[in-house]
């Protein structure tokens, strides 16, 4: 029963270990433990990816590379990939362009001060080192 279960359990786990090590990171970069990082978006590593590279490693040593399932599973693994890396991370440098904009309107008055955030998506190396973590994981627990 096991041997079906993991294909759910063990990716979720793999993105579980990226957001706690996104805690443990904090306590290096900001000297302080910041446990919202668990559950903001951005940072090193991408827990989406994570866990896409581990379902796709799992579904890769349980079905094999020729199997219609792992070709899915890869395919989808690397929508993530893209979406975390291309598109929210677009998202997050126009709100960096809006976040300005509003603080402009701020100071004259206009508005309260409203701030968006920021990070909402990752740099090439968070994507790159999320999927080498999900891959290692699935290795390691298959």
């Amino acid at each position: 029963m096991w041997d079906n279960w993991k294909l759910i359990v063990l990716p979720f786990l793999s993105g579980l270990l990226a957001q706690s090590i996104k805690v443990i990171i904090s306590c290096f970069t900001e000297h302080r433990v910041n446990f919202r990082r668990f559950v903001e978006m951005g940072g090193m590593p991408s827990s989406h990816t994570a866990a896409a590279s581990a379902l796709s490693t799992l579904v890769w040593l349980k079905e094999g590379y020729e199997s219609t399932i792992f070709a899915v599973t890869l395919f989808f693994s690397f929508i993530v990939m893209y979406e975390a890396a291309g598109l929210r991370r677009a998202a997050g440098r126009q709100a960096q362009v809006l976040n300005q904009i509003l603080e402009e309107f701020h100071r004259s008055g206009k508005i309260e001060r409203i701030k968006l955030r920021e990070l909402l998506g990752h740099t090439p190396l968070e994507v790159f080192m999320g999927g080498v973590l999900g891959f290692f994981f699935g290795l390691a627990f298959y």
